[in-house]
Order: structure tokens, then sequence, then C-alpha cells
């Protein structure tokens, strides 16, 4: 009957610290759960979105074949870092720094053994240049006196975006760190995608940050009422709405029948506000202030003598357009 020692062909010193594993095996499944559990329920509940987070422990198999390659490295199983691993992967770059916050905040580092890989600049590393950290539980977060290896083993969190993630799993799909010598034209092609992709990375967060810092400066604009620099469009007509200015008018009108106020948004009639011609927040400004008073009166003979006693919220805005229209005196057309 063949031995563990002879199906991996490891040395003896290799072979303990494989049976370590398999002794500590229901140790490192625990701490899977645990470190999974309690990452994603901080990640969540700091508001932040990845696109995917992994956690897995070494198989048995896989472990040999690390200490086969280099088993004398280490002294002991609690060497090896990486037995149980988590990784985190999300949309941005400045992304990966603020789950690298809520790490730090969670877990216990080890800074002696981390490693942000995004410092080095190697040209053939795009897809490795995660943030690494090398963690422990704290006692603080979870104790199991039954289990007190799970606070002293520690445990490697990858923090990467999702084309550095893609990258690296078709890298290492093409087989090039398995020892078989690549010819030099893929070496060179695999890094020109490397490098179209790591633009990429970086513009999609810089265009992310510009549109950010954009929708900011539109709101700060629409809350001093500069409204002719705003544009008009969904987010600045939704900062528009919240200012109430078209709720006088619909209260006015409210009063003739002494009618209740059923709330609905106005965003669909930002299409009739394009199609009347409307390019910014001034336009609906100009609108209140030149038809309110002719809105009022076309409501006031539509309603007073009716039972209607719920209006729409959106009653405002439907008597200044048809205003407006019969003023353009263009009715027949539009109709």
């Amino acid at each position: 009957m063949q031995t563990p020692l002879e199906k991996y062909g490891l040395d003896l010193h290799s072979e303990m610290i494989l049976q370590e594993y398999r002794d500590l095996l229901p140790v490192f499944e625990r701490m899977c759960e645990l470190a999974a559990s309690f990452l994603h329920e901080q990640i969540k509940a700091s508001g932040l979105y990845i696109t995917a987070m992994e956690s897995r422990v070494k198989t048995e198999q896989s472990l040999a074949g690390k200490l086969e390659l280099k088993g004398s490295k280490y002294s002991s199983l609690s060497d090896i870092t990486d037995v149980l691993g988590l990784r985190v992967i999300t949309f941005y770059t400045d992304e990966v720094d603020k789950i690298s916050a809520v790490v730090e905040k969670l877990f216990d580092v080890d800074w002696s053994e981390s490693v942000d890989k995004r410092k080095m600049h190697e040209l053939d590393s795009f897809g490795y240049n995660s943030l690494h950290y090398i963690c422990r539980i704290p006692k603080s977060l979870f104790f199991d006196p039954e289990m007190p290896e799970i606070n002293t083993l520690r445990f490697e969190l990858q923090m990467r975006t999702a084309l550095q993630h893609v990258w690296a799993t078709m890298y290492h799909d093409t087989g090039y760190k398995s020892g078989i010598e690549v010819p030099r034209e893929y070496i060179r092609n695999l890094n020109r995608i490397a490098g179209m992709l790591e633009l990429a990375d970086e513009q999609f967060s810089n265009i992310r940050t510009s549109i950010n810092d954009y929708r900011r400066n539109v709101q700060n604009l629409v809350a001093g009422g500069d409204f002719a620099d705003v544009p008009l469009d969904a987010d600045t007509f939704r900062s528009y709405i919240q200012l109430g200015r078209l709720e006088p008018l619909v209260k006015r009108i409210a009063a003739i029948n002494q009618a209740e106020i059923h709330r609905t948004t106005l965003l669909p009639y930002l299409d009739a506000l394009h199609e009347f011609g409307f390019k910014t927040l001034q336009d609906i400004e100009n609108l209140i202030r030149d038809y309110s008073q002719d809105a009022y009166a076309l409501a006031d003979n539509q309603i007073r003598n009716t039972d209607l006693d719920i209006l729409s919220s959106t009653i405002s805005i439907q008597k200044l357009l048809t205003v407006c229209l019969i003023s353009s005196g263009d009715v027949e057309e539009r109709l």
C-alpha cells in the first residue's frame, strides 16, 4: 500500500508540514467561513459594492506541489500564509484602497509580510498588481477555546480590480509559469495586452471620478440657484425637483377644491421639457415665472366646479406646459 510520503515524493520535513495541514484542516475550513462572512458583512455595512469575493482552503494536492518545489523555505505550516486565501474583486482601482481600509479595521494585518504589488511597476505584472495582506482573525472579533489556532494562523487576502483579475486568470491559463519556455513573441503580445488593460483600468477610474466631480459641481450649482449654468438632464432635473420650486403652484391649485395632493415623480416629464426645447434649469425657472398665473387660471377653470378631491403633484407641470403650448400658437402642429 502506498504511503502519503511515497504518493507525493516529498522529503520527511515537507511530509511533516503536510501532516500539520491534515491535522489543522478543520481549523482552516472554519477560518474560511468566518473570515469570508465577517468581510462580506463589513463591506456591505460600509456601503461598498464589489463584483466578487472568493475564498478557498488550499487542497492537499496543491500544498504538496508547493512543498515539492520549495518545502525547505518553511520551518512549519504556520510559515505558509496562503493555505487559506481570500480575494476581493472591485470594479475600480480606487475601490481597492477603500476595501483595504475595511480589512485593516476588521483583521489584524501582518505588515511585515503584506505587500502592495501595485507599486512594483513591473512591465509584465499588471494582473499581479493586487494588494496582498497577510491577516489574522483577532480574538475581539471571534474566539473559540476549542480552536485557539483560529487566532494564530494567518491567511492571505488579495484585493484587485476586475480587469486585473481577468488578466491574471488568462495569464495563468497560458501556462507561462509552468516551466515551459515561451517564445518571446508570445510574451511580447501578452505584455501588450497587459498594457492596454492597465490603461483601461486607469481610464475607467478617471472617467468615474470626473463624472462624480461633475455631479457634485452640478448639485452645488443647483443648490446655489445658478440655474443658467446647469444643463437639463435626468440628474439635474432630479436635483431641481428636490428644491420644491413647483410646490407653491401645486398647493395653490389644490386649494381650489381643498384637494389632497397625491405625490408622484415628475421625472417622466423630462422628455416633454426637452420636446419644448428646454436646455437648462433656467428654462424651467422661466416657465414657472412666465406662466404660473395662467396655469393656475386654467386649473381653476377646469376643476372648480368638479368633485375632484385628490390631485397629482404633477398637475403643476402639466398646466404650465399646456399654457406654454397655447401661448406659442403651436398647438395644432404639436398635436
